[in-house]
């Protein structure tokens, strides 16, 4: 009997293999023989259709399942990912009153309407799509392969998609900012990206007003230098950010100088709030002395407003930003720069309080302070 089972094992398995063997052989064949066509212009037959949706779906399950999700609910970090998504994303995904691209509409596969597909996945999964890509499809992985935290910034947007109209997208997308119609010369004449999509107010403000995200950098007021060194090591990807490596490498050397300049003369916008005194002292306490013991140097050595131009200063910058760089650094967050090797050990000895007092200490000083040139 064992004998007689062994052998019904040996046949299944046989049977197994050859009928593999000859899909492989038959598949080997349609390759070779050019039958199955690759133009774009024409679907997949439906079952290649169905194994690839089917493969895909398992293979990005798989590698999420581990992730871990933060919370996506704040307002900053969702108008962060909103301002990113109107300059790199909308242009084949579309967005409420915002139509997808004729080019975009003819790839293989054709994006998909966000408004389904985030309900779609779970957000470990947006996550994972949004950070990796996928392959054969067009969809890119994010340029910065070590900022988490700006593609947690698109998936917390991506959740809002659905719930958002016309009006509320661009609100959250372009903000107050004012986009002034082109006249038919200039039209005719000059390159201009629709709505504004690489326009830096959209994210970081311009005159009297501040950035739309507290998770953004004010740069009303920076010193020149600073601003021009960090265009330029974006622009090489000395600093990675998925957001401003693509917007900064566009960017000609005369068009950052102009740009640097440009908010280096804007008065830092006015802010109001109630601080918390007891967190403010130990920040201040930090941020003025340092921690010897802790080889922690006083911040206002280099961000203070009598620093070195290419430092840059701190008073009135938003705390949830400074926190949020910090803590960036601490994480082992690299940058090819000499900034770099200087705030990344100094990171890594702060606490989260600490962290958290120095950053409220700075963003309650006198923006005026800064002493931007």
């Amino acid at each position: 009997m064992r004998i007689a089972l062994r052998r019904r094992m040996r046949w299944l398995a046989a049977g197994v293999f050859g009928t593999l063997g000859g899909l492989a052989l038959t598949a080997m064949l349609i390759a070779w023989s050019g039958a199955y066509s690759v133009a774009a212009s024409r679907g997949h037959w439906q079952i290649i259709e169905w194994a690839l949706a089917f493969s895909m779906r398992n293979s990005v399950e798989a590698r999420a399942r581990f992730i871990e999700t933060p919370p996506l609910d704040d307002p900053n970090l969702v108008t962060l990912g909103a301002g990113h998504f109107h300059g790199g994303c909308a242009y084949c995904h579309g967005a409420p009153g915002v139509t997808i691209s004729p080019i975009a509409r003819h790839m293989l596969p054709p994006p998909p309407d966000l408004g389904a597909a985030t309900e779609a996945w779970k957000d470990p999964e947006l996550f994972w799509i949004v950070k990796h890509g996928l392959k054969y499809t067009g969809m890119p992985a994010w340029v910065s392969q070590q900022r988490d935290d700006e593609v947690w910034a698109v998936v917390a947007f991506l959740k809002r998609v659905p719930h958002l109209d016309a009006q509320s997208y661009r609100q959250i997308a372009v903000g107050g900012l004012t986009i002034a119609p082109q006249s038919g010369r200039e039209l005719a004449v000059s390159e201009a990206a629709p709505e504004a999509t690489t326009a830096c107010a959209r994210c970081h403000g311009a005159e009297g007003q501040g950035p739309a995200s507290n998770l953004v950098p004010v740069l009303h007021g920076q010193p020149r230098e600073f601003l021009l060194a960090a265009l330029e090591e974006f622009a090489s990807g000395k600093r990675e950010s998925g957001i401003m490596q693509p917007v900064a490498s566009d960017l000609t050397a005369s068009a950052m100088e102009r740009l640097a300049g440009f908010y280096t003369r804007l008065p830092p916008p006015q802010r109001s709030g109630t601080p918390d005194f007891a967190v403010m002292e130990r920040g201040r306490v930090l941020a003025t002395e340092g921690s010897p013991d802790a080889r922690i140097p006083a911040c206002t050595s280099c961000h203070g407003a009598g620093a070195l131009p290419v430092y840059p200063r701190l008073a009135g910058q938003h705390a949830s930003y400074i926190a949020a760089r910090l803590r960036l650094w601490r994480g082992g967050y690299i940058a090819h720069t000499e900034t770099n090797d200087i705030m990344a050990p100094i990171a890594r000895s702060l606490s989260d309080q600490q962290i958290e007092e120095v950053s409220a200490y700075f963003s309650a000083q006198p923006a005026s302070s800064r002493g931007g040139k």
